[in-house]
């Protein structure tokens, strides 16, 4: 469910004070394990490693990504891949096409 209109977005207080201490184009990276804080037009541009349980995710904040949150670019689980038979069969026929 998204946060109420009255509400408005939540963002960070702290992740807000970092980047604007930041100067425009500065590519050092804002890291952060706030994955809740919505994205505002002040981040666009700026680099911020978001923290997925692991290590820091480096996210390159661009227009299109305002309103979103830092936490839908930084993944928590890896994917390997479905295994069984049928799997390795698809993958030897491509290594030998190659």
């Amino acid at each position: 469910m998204s946060r109420s209109l009255k509400k408005g977005p939540y963002v960070d207080a702290k992740l807000l004070k970092k980047v604007e201490a930041l100067k425009a184009g500065d590519k050092t990276v804002v890291k952060t394990w706030a994955r809740a804080s919505t994205i505002s037009p002040e981040m666009v541009g700026f680099v911020f490693g978001v923290h997925n349980g692991k290590t820091h995710i480096e996210v390159l904040v661009t227009e299109d990504m305002v309103g979103h949150k830092l936490g839908e670019f930084s993944p928590t689980k890896k994917f390997v891949r479905h295994g069984g038979k049928m799997q390795k069969e698809q993958e030897a026929k491509k290594a030998t096409a190659k």
